[in-house]
């Protein structure tokens, strides 16, 4: 279980394939604190960190993974949004993140606002909604739905933000993971049902 709230940035140092699955190394400010077995957000998918080797960790992504998220695009270099699973003893900052990408989608537009960044993205809208006010997660960062259509929606980032994640990097163009609000899509999939036994 995650919360959306970026830790810190890590790196990809090194990616291998073997059959179907991919390795992938990193470095971050806290590789020292983590331990094999743990789970471990990378632009929002749930990973497990397999090996650790001095200021290096290695995950390893299976092809149901790569194929339903941006990790298999990753290359050498990358700055990857990074986030340990939350403390039961912890505050609850951003909303119920479960690691758990349900598709990628687009960023169409990127806007200065004055001092803040208005993002857009496009999504494939079946099976998965935003709502005005709602959470999104997009690269595993927890953020509030301010422009919500169908199959599009926008996202405000501040400063700290912007700074502090790969929404730095990210452009018009660019594949973005998205996790959408577990409640929403409990909601919907209940009211499906019921239409479909009307």
């Amino acid at each position: 279980m995650f919360t959306g709230i970026i830790e810190g940035l890590g790196e990809v140092v090194n990616i291998t394939r073997e059959g179907e699955n991919t390795h992938i190394t990193l470095t971050c400010p806290f590789t020292h604190e983590l331990k094999v077995d743990q789970s471990l957000a990378h632009n929002g998918v749930c990973l497990t960190v397999v090996a650790i080797d001095g200021d290096t960790y290695t995950v390893t992504a299976i092809k149901e993974t790569l194929e339903k998220s941006n990790t298999g695009k990753l290359t050498v270099g990358d700055p990857v949004n990074l986030e340990r699973a939350m403390v039961a003893n912890g505050r609850f900052d951003g909303h119920v993140v479960q690691g758990h990408v349900d598709q990628v989608g687009e960023c169409i537009s990127l806007q200065e606002e004055n001092g803040s960044w208005t993002y857009t993205f496009r999504y494939n809208p079946k099976g998965n909604i935003t709502v005005e006010k709602g959470s999104i997660t997009v690269n595993g960062v927890s953020l509030t739905v301010v422009n919500s259509l169908d199959g599009q929606f926008s996202v405000c980032i501040i400063p700290y933000t912007k700074a502090h994640t790969n929404f730095n990097t990210l452009k018009v163009g660019d594949a973005v993971n998205l996790e959408f609000d577990i409640v929403g899509k409990y909601v919907q999939r209940l009211m499906a049902a019921m239409q479909n036994q009307a």
